[in-house]
Order: C-alpha cells, then sequence, then structure tokens
C-alpha cells in the first residue's frame, strides 16, 4: 500500500509494515499516484490536486473538521477524520479561557500594561454557572468532566436539539460554548435573536467555528452591555484584522485559532498516522470514518 504523507521529519519514522510512503511539502508532492492520502500541511492547491489523484481510495485528515475536505472528495473515496488528535487540547484550552475570563485576567493584564495596581475588579469563579455547550459530542464530554470539579453545571445541546429545548437551556446559561461545526445549517447560528435570548451578563466561548456567530450581532450584544464578555478562538473573518473593533473591547479574549495547538501536536500527529495505517495495513476499519452528511 502507497501512501502520500506530510513531509516532516516526525514523518519520516513512521515505518508500516507492507507500507509504503511518499512524502508530499506544503507545495510540491511526488508524481506518483496513491491508494491513500494523509491529509495535513497542504496548500489549498496542492489539496485539491492531491484529492485529484487517480487511484486515491480514502482520506486522512489530521484535522477535526472536514468542511476543507468534503468539498473536493471524489465519489467513492472514504473520508477519515483525526478528532481524538485535538479533542483533550480543544476542551483543556476551553476550561482555560473561562477561568481566565471568570478571574478577570485579561482586565488585570490590561492593568498591568497601564502600569495600574488594580484590586478592584468584578471576579468570580465557576462554581454555580450554568454552562451550555452548544455542540456536544466529543470536545463538549471531555470539557463537561473538566468544569465539573470548578462546581460548573453543564447541559449539552446538538444541532438537532428540539428548539424549545434549546432555547430554554440558553436563557439559563451563565456560558454558551460554541463547538459546531461550520455546514449551511450553522453558520451565523449565532445571531441577534439567539443573542437576546441569553440573560444579562452571559458569555460567548468559540472554539467552533467563527462563522458561527454573526459578528456584528456580537458586536452590539457586547457594546449594550447585555453580554458580559466572549471567549473567541475563531472568529469571523478569520484571521482578525488588524483595527476590527472587537479588538479593542475590554472583555473579549481573543487567540489565534491555536486551541488545539501543542508543542508536540506533529509528534502526536505522525503517531495516530503509524497506528492508523497499522489497522489498514492489518485489513481492519481505523476509528474515525465520516459517513455521508457527517459534519464534525
Amino acid at each position: 500500500m502507497r501512501v502520500l504523507v506530510p513531509d516532516r521529519p516526525e514523518f519520516r519514522e513512521v515505518r508500516v509494515e507492507n507500507t509504503e510512503l511518499s512524502f508530499y511539502s506544503r507545495e510540491q508532492a511526488p508524481p506518483e499516484n496513491a491508494e491513500g492520502l494523509v491529509l495535513w500541511f497542504a496548500s489549498p492547491e496542492l489539496r485539491r490536486e492531491l484529492l485529484g489523484r487517480p487511484g486515491l481510495r480514502w482520506v486522512l485528515t489530521l484535522t477535526a473538521g472536514i468542511e476543507h475536505v468534503a468539498g473536493d472528495l471524489p465519489p467513492g473515496v472514504t473520508l477519515y477524520n483525526a478528532h481524538r488528535l485535538h479533542d483533550r487540547a480543544v476542551a483543556v484550552h476551553t476550561a482555560a479561557g473561562m477561568l481566565a475570563a471568570a478571574r478577570a485576567l485579561h482586565r488585570f493584564r490590561d492593568a498591568g500594561r497601564e502600569g495600574r495596581w488594580a484590586t478592584t475588579m468584578d471576579l468570580g469563579t465557576l462554581d454555580g454557572k450554568r454552562v451550555v455547550i452548544w455542540g456536544y459530542g466529543h470536545i463538549g464530554r471531555l470539557l463537561e468532566e473538566l468544569l465539573t470539579p470548578f462546581g460548573a453545571r453543564v447541559t449539552g445541546i446538538r444541532s438537532r436539539t428540539p428548539e424549545a429545548e434549546r432555547d430554554a437551556a440558553l436563557s439559563e446559561a451563565d456560558w454558551v460554548v460554541l463547538l459546531l461545526p461550520s455546514t449551511p445549517e450553522t453558520k451565523g447560528l449565532v445571531n441577534a435573536e439567539v443573542l437576546a435570548r441569553l440573560k444579562p451578563g452571559a458569555w460567548i466561548s468559540n472554539q467552533g467555528r467563527g462563522n458561527l456567530i454573526d459578528t456584528g450581532a456580537l458586536l452590539d450584544g457586547l457594546n449594550s452591555g447585555h453580554l458580559g464578555g466572549a471567549v473567541l478562538d475563531v472568529t469571523d473573518p478569520e484571521p482578525l484584522p488588524e483595527g476590527h473593533p472587537l479588538w479593542a473591547q475590554e472583555n473579549v479574549i481573543i487567540t489565534p485559532h491555536i486551541a488545539s495547538t501543542t508543542a508536540d501536536l506533529v509528534a502526536r500527529g505522525a503517531e495516530y498516522t503509524r497506528a492508523f495505517l497499522s489497522e489498514m495495513a492489518a485489513g481492519r476499519e481505523p476509528e474515525g470514518r465520516v459517513e455521508a452528511g457527517q459534519a464534525y
């Protein structure tokens, strides 16, 4: 079995019986075709070229989301994602942002930049806070495990949760955490109407995709004081340009879409690939198969 994989030192060390690896860089790939493709670090142009290679039978994208792949996937090619590679880091990042916001660490940071010894911040904890996780899948369950010892009361909702049940949960939430993928159905899902249903002072945390939230509506909610604040690892637009009004919001914590990043991510990705290919070579079905119509 020949497989195309990223040309990184960690992947050069991968060895799997009866499997031959060919390596591509961000912009270039070897001319030979392959049965399998492990997709990571490829430019959009090269990604489309690799996905169109004759004889391709399966693709493993070493990401959780698949929206960058699904549109170019040829008929009959099986797609796998690698959500387990990223789940715990995203859950930890989300919990860390919530705790930082509750303790107003961002406000102390800003005061420190101004040389102020500020001791009168509105400080809190997560004890007794109602947290709605919108997109309650692998990451959501891990996040609930992390938040429970801090006294948070977690409710998980999904895209298919009945509207009345969803709205009831949102109306009681102190925190709404978004872990949904980007699909035609979820784009702009959190709009002015949804934000108005939240109780005053509620916070939004988005580690899903930036276009889940109507940015204009979010800014209106922040500027009016209806929302307590937001923790955003993803934004719309992304990257967030210099001078964008979100940068100036006192109660917004922004990170540049790095929730799943860890120092050992590439090494873990190579090990994930080795285990995946070992299953393939042994004739077993690896985890992560994306079924038709599945978004995440």
